[in-house]
């Protein structure tokens, strides 16, 4: 297999192609700037079952206890897993080594504070500024920090989802789940086992080089790997997870898959009636159903920039009480009662306790949000003109109220569209949607610009 170079470091973090752009000396340096940055106090780590996860955490515990902290390495475990264990040992921080949805010659290191979320755009400067100045705080010997384990941060986990969900009405379901060789096997196996909660699962073999199929969380993916399956197995609901469980994609029991967009609309249409929060925070590139859902219950959305240090700018200037829910289209969610953490199996458990509470099959509940079709593609980025092309579709779409606060965002009253640079890729995403109909002209136009552009 021929790999490209690929190197992105960023607020969001690192992330790169393990012997083609990532190496050792990233992973070293990268921990050493976040152990300077952080206050004293342990450092929560874990990882996913990538076969680089074993080098890259020996780096990242190295820099680590050269810094002063003593690292509590959880093992194989959810980037969830690790959050809930941040804020149960008042750590410090926490690092996760994990890509999620990128293919198995991809890692990264994902950073955390102390209140157990990602760092907000600030500290992910101040980290970025002691990365690329190279000062590191290291201690002499008398203070390195010391190695532990922790065997017992998913039980504890589970007992936190306990707490927020009735697991044992969730019983009467049998659930399909597409592990996609991550680390959800691990702690549903776990949950079947305390709460006889009913999942069959496949590709459940923690898989460190060859994942059974791309860890993708579309519509594209669940239709070819796990819809399929539902009517045979007689499911009443479908999970799909990456491989690090911090996102879902669904499919219903009349084995039709869910389009990823629609997890934050049904979540939101779980918790906006059930507190007193009435904000959902969500960005430029996220589905308008939740707008609508969100009027049902008196609820608003607030939109912010793509990536997860705007989503936590956001949640910083509201009063926790406020937000009934945040999150983005891609299947990851973020749930006040639990501190805001992105949580694929909290979410496959507020979808299922939707169905318990509404008596509805999935079919019936997807089925039932007003008609949104949404077109998204996305073109490698190899030139320098990304201004120019903003610029080029603004004037193009002048009759639209236009957003430019990442990219360029253009809206009608019955449609939009969405054009940026990814954070984690060198490629430029195109996102349109309309309601009813898909906007497949629009869609076609944008793409010729972006294409001739890009």
């Amino acid at each position: 297999m021929h790999l490209q170079r690929q190197l992105r470091i960023s607020h969001v973090g690192l992330r790169g192609i393990v012997g083609f752009g990532l190496d050792a000396s990233h992973v070293l340096d990268f921990a050493a700037a976040f152990g300077t940055f952080l206050e004293p106090g342990p450092v929560i780590i874990g990882r996913d079952p990538r076969s680089s996860g074993v080098m890259m955490r020996e780096g990242v515990i190295a820099s680590l206890l050269a810094t002063g902290h003593d690292v509590v390495d959880l093992g194989i475990v959810s980037t969830p897993v690790i959050q809930h264990a941040i804020l149960r040992r008042d750590a410090a921080g926490g690092i996760s080594i994990g890509a999620s949805h990128n293919s198995a010659e991809w890692n990264a290191l994902k950073f955390f504070a102390a209140r157990g979320t990602y760092l907000s755009t600030a500290e992910a400067s101040e980290l970025l500024d002691i990365y690329h100045l190279r000062k590191f705080r290291f201690v002499d010997y008398t203070g390195l920090g010391k190695l532990k384990s922790a065997p017992e941060a998913v039980d504890k986990y589970l007992d936190d989802l306990a707490a927020a969900f009735d697991l044992a009405s969730l019983r009467r379901f049998r659930v399909l789940v597409d592990c996609c060789n991550g680390t959800s096997s691990l702690i549903l196996r776990r949950m079947q086992e305390r709460f006889g909660l009913e999942f069959i699962l496949i590709n459940q073999q923690v898989e460190g080089v060859a994942f059974a199929h791309e860890p993708s969380i579309n519509r594209k993916t669940v239709s070819l790997q796990l819809a399929p399956l539902m009517k045979p197995l007689r499911a009443d609901a479908g999970f799909l997870f990456d491989i690090d469980s911090d996102r879902v994609a669904v499919a219903g029991e009349d084995g039709e898959a869910v389009s990823e967009e629609i997890v934050l609309p049904m979540i939101a249409d779980y918790l906006l009636p059930r507190g007193e929060g009435k904000l959902v925070i969500t960005n430029l590139s996220t589905t308008a159903l939740v707008d609508e859902v969100a009027s049902w219950h008196g609820g608003r959305v607030v939109r912010v920039p793509v990536g997860r240090q705007a989503a936590m700018d956001a949640l910083s200037t509201y009063r926790a009480g406020q937000i009934a829910v945040a999150g983005e289209g891609t299947g990851a969610v973020m749930m006040p009662r639990f501190r805001f953490v992105y949580d694929g199996i909290a979410s496959m458990l507020a979808i299922l306790s939707l169905m318990k509470e509404r008596g509805q099959r999935l079919s019936a509940i997807a089925g039932g949000y007003p008609p949104f079709s949404i077109l998204k593609e996305e073109v490698p980025l190899v030139s320098q003109r990304v201004p120019m092309l903003m610029m080029e579709l603004k004037k193009q779409y002048a009759d639209g109220i236009a957003d430019m606060r990442d990219g360029l965002r253009v809206s009608w009253p019955d449609r939009w569209f969405h054009v940026r640079v990814s954070q984690t890729e060198p490629v430029v995403r195109v996102i349109c949607e309309q309601k009813g109909e898909p906007p497949t002209a629009l869609f076609d136009s944008l793409m010729d610009v972006v294409r001739s552009m890009a």
